[in-house]
């Protein structure tokens, strides 16, 4: 038996951008290209973040208040969320620096157009257009509910 598929917003939002990507990408090539060019994307944006949450809060840990100052719970636990994040964001990038140290292998893989024609026509099944007249006719014969008007019960 098959599990159906979640439809939570979330998941319905990714199906559909997954679907997307894959009609708009449908070669080996343009999905290394693209998914070359997501990673790079991340690595810059979150780097940058980093770097500029760095300038603004320091590379090193929150001052600790001395015993004499009283201490507020407003301003410390700010800085230690703040230090948290940092150190995150410190982990995500050295992550996608090992993935884009594995991805750069996928490049070195050439296929002829013969595959490159194969990974389009399977494109086409796996995600197909959705307007595409007979796929919303499909739909709506599967789908059908009572506030369309040639439903019969």
């Amino acid at each position: 038996m098959s599990e159906e598929p979640c439809q939570c917003p979330d998941c319905q939002r990714f199906y559909r951008e997954h679907d997307r990507l894959i009609r708009e990408n449908p070669s080996l090539r343009q999905q290394q290209e693209l998914n070359w060019a997501a990673l790079q994307s991340f690595r810059t944006l979150a780097g940058r973040v980093l770097e500029e949450l760095q300038k603004q809060y320091g590379d090193s840990e929150a001052p600790v208040p001395a015993p004499s100052e009283p201490a507020k719970a407003d301003t410390t636990e700010e800085p230690d969320a703040m230090q948290q994040a940092m150190a995150d964001l410190e982990n995500i990038n050295a992550h996608l620096f090992s993935i884009e140290a594995l991805m750069e292998r996928i490049f070195d893989v050439r296929v002829p157009e013969e595959v490159e024609q194969k990974f389009r026509e399977v494109a086409g099944e796996l995600a197909p257009d959705p307007l595409n007249a007979d796929r919303l006719r499909l739909n709506r014969l599967l789908h059908q509910t009572p506030d369309l008007p040639d439903h019969r019960p």
